[in-house]
């Protein structure tokens, strides 16, 4: 029942402990999913939970067929668990739906008395950490912060490890029994956004402030999230001269290893105390390099590429608004060996390939890094990408280039910059210019595979490349609108092979879908092997991302004002698309996008509305939208251990091949180590599936 072999073994566990409850015959579960918890820190960023915890439910109601076969009614709603009031409101919602006749009256009672419990329950730990604190310094003796999540304090998960720490006369606390006696919050490089994690960045400043402390951090073998976190505990403790010791945690219980790094641990304290070492508060973070209106005029900014044929767009909206930006290669297999370099080894892909073009660049000589500047986007979402703008700047104070700024690309203010402003005009020119890319994206791909003449696809890409370049650099709508029909056309009547070929949809991780170094040039390999692919267009994630706050005001905590403005910017981008979905629907050779409801709509086919981190509901939309359009053989490409996509992408293959038999999906995982032979021949299988069936429906 596990649809992804590399999601964390908490999650793994769940599998087990749901058809444990089905066996004993229990009538109804109560799974919900929890995206948000209460803001440890008034400075965070956001209160996320892991993108297992919102989701893993999702997984478990899709893939356990027991739950089917016993008839379990089985609840997992998204509930709001930052705010008791409206708590309150969301449980009478799902009860009366599920057929609960419980008044909301006794509900509020019940979720309020719940939830003084569950300050009492915090209070008493908090409590009982500060009388260990004081046993601690009274009889001179040392305790272990083990910081991880609440989970691993279950002594399956954490294997019995407490004891090998208390056999060696060390006490042993949670990060949440003394986070609270933080005196000042630490101060963090990277972006504090998840709620446990806030927890235990201010346990790492109380244990560097305390003698009688140490720190052990508990991770699952395969969290993307804690490649970010440890990295920041490890920093906090190293300002005090602390050590840090990681240990990650599966489902192998030998624990012969982690025996002999807390002796370790252990004897490294003993030998500080017997040579009298006074441990010293270091300052290791400079302040941020800012980019100030000044820099404008003489700097030159570096982007990273996500999308070539979007970013060829994107390139002339900042010159044409005055920033000298440099857009690095889409294609650069060194930028891969560049990044393991300065990326946690559990960091995401993307992260590995946006660093390493990065630094690759920084170290070519080309640039005097005097005045020269970072641009990366921060969608301030769940998933890890939200801190790569922290991971850029470890590298960079790593290399000794902690001058460089980092510019933000983000629409939360997340980070200020003086000298870089979105401006209306760029809006307008940055719409156009990724609509240009999606028209670019949808022609090739659906001619390319038919072309008479080889090259000629390309060639009208070439051509109208220049011409849209120089619109997206006056932002001229009206020529806008004339170029748009014109190259629909153009590319419609180009000369096509009458040819029946298969056709595969890619969807997956944002960055790994688009470009051709993180994919190992997936589109390039299927065209080569018979296929016709397409590749959704670009501008659906950020209407996406805007479509979430519908169902945050509707069902968790969100603003009905978050929801007007996301609201507008989606009708704002359909104007812009419109000319172009008119052009489409008027030609013979190709598809019309479709609006965001309408993908939201398929993806509530199989799951809820409330899977946002990452790419959320919308890659899962994404797929059946693909399979209902004729493209039933699709491939779900994602990062190594991406978490999001264990739900939204691994776990949701199975119900959309019952839902509608002929797709034909696999999930492939891309990582600095994956083989590309393996890759290449999972492709393969996966086209001589589509070819049989082209060959019984021809």
């Amino acid at each position: 029942t596990i649809p992804s072999e590399s999601v964390c073994y908490p999650a793994k566990l769940v599998h087990g402990h749901i058809i444990h409850l089905i066996e004993k015959g229990v009538p109804f579960i109560f799974y919900p999913c929890i995206p948000y918890e209460v803001k440890e820190r008034n400075q965070a960023e956001n209160n996320y939970n892991c993108p297992i915890v919102t989701s893993y439910p999702e997984s478990i109601k899709n893939n356990v067929d027991m739950l089917k076969e016993k008839n379990v009614k089985f609840m997992n709603p998204f509930l709001p668990m930052d705010d008791e009031t409206r708590l309150a409101q969301r449980l009478n919602e799902e009860f009366l739906e599920y057929g609960f006749n419980i008044p909301y009256e006794e509900i509020k009672i019940a979720a309020k008395k719940a939830w003084d419990e569950k300050r009492r329950v915090r209070e008493d730990i908090a409590n009982k950490g500060e009388e260990v604190l004081q046993y601690l310094k009274d009889n001179n003796k040392k305790g272990i912060v083990l910081a991880g999540r609440p989970y691993h304090v279950d002594e399956e998960i954490n294997h019995g490890l407490t004891n090998i720490i208390t056999n060696l006369g060390m006490a042993v606390l949670t990060e949440d029994s003394i986070f609270h006696l933080k005196e000042t919050d630490p101060k963090l490089r990277v972006l504090d956004q998840w709620s446990y994690h806030s927890r235990m960045y201010s346990a790492a400043e109380v244990v560097g402030k305390n003698d009688q402390l140490e720190l052990i951090q508990l991770t699952s073998f395969g969290c993307g999230i804690d490649a970010v976190t440890s990295d920041q505990v490890s920093e906090i403790l190293a300002s005090y001269g602390k050590i840090f010791t990681l240990i990650k945690i599966d489902e192998g219980n030998n624990l012969g290893a982690i025996r002999i790094r807390i002796r370790s641990l252990k004897a490294a304290i003993d030998e500080r105390e017997r040579k009298k070492v006074v441990l010293q508060k270091v300052n290791i973070y400079k302040d941020k390099a800012i980019f100030t209106k000044e820099n404008k005029k003489n700097y030159t900014i570096l982007a990273p590429n996500m999308s070539p044929i979007h970013f060829d767009m994107i390139r002339p909206v900042f010159e044409s608004e005055g920033y000298n930006v440099v857009i690095l290669p889409g294609v650069d297999p060194g930028s891969v060996d560049e990044g393991v370099k300065y990326v946690n080894n559990d960091a995401c892909y993307p992260a590995i390939i946006t660093i390493g073009q990065i630094m690759k660049a920084l170290k070519s000589g080309q640039y005097d890094l005097n005045n020269t500047a970072v641009m990366m986007s921060q969608t301030g979402g769940g998933c890890r990408a939200s801190s790569y703008v922290s991971l850029i700047r470890k590298a960079l104070r790593d290399t000794n280039m902690e001058q460089i700024p980092v510019i933000s690309l983000n629409a939360y203010g997340i980070e200020e910059n003086p000298g870089f402003n979105i401006s209306r005009s760029m809006l307008n020119k940055a719409v156009m210019a990724i609509v240009y890319g999606d028209i670019f994206l949808r022609t090739t791909q659906a001619t390319r595979p038919y072309e008479k003449v080889k090259g000629a696809a390309d060639d009208l890409h070439n051509k109208w490349k220049e011409i849209a370049v120089k619109n997206i650099k006056t932002g001229n709508i009206i020529t806008y609108r004339n170029n748009i029909k014109k190259i629909i056309a153009e590319f419609d009547a180009l000369e096509r092979l009458d040819i029946l070929k298969p056709k595969v949809g890619i969807v997956g991780e944002i960055l790994i879908k688009y470009h051709p170094t993180g994919n190992n040039q997936i589109v390039k390999v299927l065209e080569e092997e018979g296929a016709e692919v397409s590749v959704p267009d670009l501008l659906d994630f950020f209407l996406y991302s805007a479509f979430t706050a519908k169902f945050k005001y509707e069902k968790l905590n969100g603003s009905k004002k978050a929801w007007d403005h996301a609201n507008a910017f989606i009708k704002i981008c359909d104007m812009y698309r419109k000319p172009a979905k008119r052009a489409f629907e008027n030609s013979v050779n190709f598809t019309p996008p479709t609006s965001i409801e309408k993908k939201a709509e398929h993806a509530e086919e199989i799951i809820s509305l409330g899977n946002q981190t990452g790419e959320g509901w919308f890659l899962t939309g994404e797929m059946v939208e693909l399979v209902k359009h004729g493209y039933e053989n699709v491939v779900c490409v994602q990062p190594f251990g991406c978490l999001p996509n264990h739900v939204i992408g691994k776990a949701m293959i199975k119900p959309i091949k019952e839902k509608y038999p002929t797709a034909n999906i696999i999930a492939i995982d891309y990582d600095p180590g994956a083989s590309e032979v393996n890759q290449l021949n999972r492709l393969k299988l996966m086209l001589s599936v589509a070819n049989k069936n082209l060959q019984m429906k021809s």
